[in-house]
């Protein structure tokens, strides 16, 4: 392979994978406004560095769970896109998990679920790059 092929072989590669961050961030993002707008909160705490709240930090838990189970993203890819560690991600979705045998949450939770699904199946382009 020539130089000049090398090169263009590694700029493709760049491509897709930004191209990969890009579709699994604003999977991210549109968990996190799904969430926000179901509870009522305030994006910015939402995506804040820190815990904040119990609430805030469950509602957060559920969007990471949201966006694992409606768009099939890794939890290394989860955490990237809500600047948390995979381990975060995985605690979230444990805790999510158990919190499913309540009706009322479950209830909501379907909601989300159905929604963000919806939306995968309309940005279906992205969904595919994932």
């Amino acid at each position: 392979m020539t130089a000049i092929g090398l090169r263009r072989y590694r700029d493709t590669r760049k491509h897709r994978r930004a191209s990969r961050r890009d579709a699994s961030r604003n999977a991210c993002l549109f968990c996190e406004s799904l969430v926000v707008a179901a509870y009522n909160l305030c994006h910015e705490d939402l995506s804040a560095a820190t815990r904040k709240s119990a609430s805030i930090a469950f509602a957060r838990q559920v969007a990471m769970y949201l966006a694992h189970i409606a768009f099939g993203l890794s939890k290394s890819q989860i955490g990237r896109g809500f600047g948390r560690d995979r381990t975060t991600v995985a605690h979230a979705c444990r805790t999510i998990e158990d919190r499913r045998d309540d009706p009322r949450f479950e209830a909501v939770l379907i909601c989300l679920e159905n929604a963000a699904q919806t939306w995968s199946r309309y940005a279906g382009g992205e969904r595919e790059a994932c």
